[in-house]
């Protein structure tokens, strides 16, 4: 027996039965639907569900979770603490400069390198920043967050995703 002699069993494979096609002959007309309804007619959508809220619309459709209270900072690194060449550096004196917005809390990152001694006042410090400015003769001053020991206020509508 080669390939080309190769058939399916007989019987095995048959042609399907083609329904609808004219009043003559089995399967026309009504074509195995019946009479009359919704289901004798071509017209459901595959997500219907028989007037039940479905499943598409029941799902929310707003992603994840946008934290009103989280704490934003403004990002300086070590870097460009150096080419300010500012002694005394706070928040202040950044936005003088035009590195911080104008109402920013401070955080200072450790990208970079400092090599003279400075004093650097700021809301918030990364490890490698901290001990980056002591090791070269620095000083640093945490300040206090604007809203105390309490959480800080809601930013925008709480609702919506940003």
């Amino acid at each position: 027996m080669k390939v080309h002699d190769l058939q399916p069993a007989p019987g095995s494979n048959r042609r399907s039965k083609r329904v609808g096609r004219g009043i003559g002959g089995k399967g026309g007309k009504t074509a195995g639907r019946g009479t009359k309804g919704q289901k004798a007619r071509n017209t459901i959508p595959a997500r219907f569900e028989g007037g039940q809220m479905p499943l598409h619309m029941r799902v929310p459709k707003l992603k994840g979770f946008t934290n009103p209270f989280r704490v934003e900072y403004q990002a300086v690194n070590l870097d460009t603490l150096e080419d300010s060449g500012l002694a005394e550096i706070d928040p202040g004196s950044l936005y003088e400069k035009g590195l911080v917005g104008k109402a920013a809390l401070v955080k200072v990152l450790g990208r970079g390198e400092i090599t003279r001694a400075v004093t650097v006042k700021a809301h918030a410090f990364s490890k490698a920043a901290e001990e980056a400015i002591t090791a070269a003769g620095g000083s640093v001053e945490r300040l206090p967050l604007p809203w105390g020991d309490r959480r800080p206020p809601a930013k925008g509508n709480q609702f919506t995703n940003r």
